[in-house]
């Protein structure tokens, strides 16, 4: 499913079932709530970046700043952020990254670093990617799989591969976001990369709505046997498409990650203000919560909290 199909529909009143108060709260989080690390993060600033994929997302086309990002998650004790790269019009790759490191360096807000947007295939990568060598900001880079004029099997090409292979010698992770039908290629390209770290988002982009996951299953699963790759639990929601759901709904594409990456290898994201699309920040927080909340403390810990802190080394 390519991000124009995924967003269809989007300025569809959201009609998910639940509502902030219907959802039950573990122990822990019924008067001050667990501290959260949030490692998907957006904001778009419409007067600043060109982002062409909102012409299909007429709910998203407008800007979505760290004060709204801050009143969303008023309440939740959202401590620390990772910004995702919004797949801004190339040419502003490297005005988007320096953006976002100004406003990490600031320190006025809780985004402490960012997996910044590049092409691992372009002519000029090489160069592009070692300005952000040793970063204290820049943990990382995605380039969307999953748009319509990507081909299925472009990861796998030699100067994409070749590309990947130089974020591992600058000590920068990949964060994978790509069709469900194409996760075999994602354990491939891990293999073919040997020394670069992997954060596969959005669980491989299961659909809440797919009847049939068995295919996803397996690739998920296949995925998960490399070691140097990680499970963010993200994203879905956004998937329901503005149609009623409740937890349960979500419960076996979150409970099989956890089966086969186990609870070292999982971590949260938060994938606002695309999880709109299905929910309200909050609702997304307490869908998990809600979801994990008969596992022990210290795995729910590292889920919304020290995986994160490993994973894209937050200081």
């Amino acid at each position: 499913m390519d991000r124009r199909s995924f967003l269809k529909g989007t300025s569809a009143v959201l009609a998910a079932r639940l509502t902030d108060s219907s959802m039950p709260t573990t122990h822990a989080a019924a008067n001050t709530p667990s501290p959260i690390i949030d490692t998907h993060q957006h904001l778009w600033d419409l007067g600043k970046f060109r982002l062409p994929w909102l012409k299909g997302a007429p709910g998203l086309a407008h800007s979505y700043l760290m004060d709204d990002y801050l009143k969303a998650t008023q309440g939740l004790n959202v401590i620390k952020s990772i910004y995702m790269e919004v797949d801004v019009d190339p040419a502003q790759h490297l005005e988007e990254a320096d953006w976002v490191v100004h406003v990490c360096q600031r320190g006025d807000s809780p985004m402490v670093g960012a997996v910044i947007g590049g092409r691992p295939a372009s002519e000029g990568f090489a160069e592009y990617i070692k300005r952000f060598h040793g970063s204290a900001y820049v943990k990382g880079l995605r380039q969307v799989l999953h748009t319509p004029e990507t081909p299925a099997g472009f990861c796998l090409s030699d100067r994409f591969v070749n590309g990947i292979r130089l974020l591992g010698e600058h000590g920068l992770n990949y964060d994978l976001c790509m069709r469900p039908t194409e996760l075999h290629d994602a354990a491939k390209l891990i293999d073919l990369c040997p020394d670069t770290s992997f954060i596969l988002d959005h669980c491989g982009n299961a659909d809440v709505l797919d009847k049939d996951r068995t295919a996803w299953r397996a690739a998920i699963a296949e995925v998960a046997r490399r070691q140097r790759v990680v499970c963010k639990v993200s994203g879905i929601v956004a998937s329901t498409k503005g149609r009623p759901w409740v937890a349960d709904d979500l419960a076996p594409i979150v409970n099989h990650v956890y089966d086969v990456f186990g609870p070292d290898r999982v971590l949260f994201g938060g994938d606002w203000p695309v999880c709109t699309l299905g929910a309200t920040y909050r609702q997304w927080v307490q869908a998990l919560r809600t979801i994990v909340h008969e596992r022990s403390a210290a795995e729910q810990r590292k889920l919304f909290h020290d995986n994160a802190i490993r994973v894209y080394r937050i200081v």
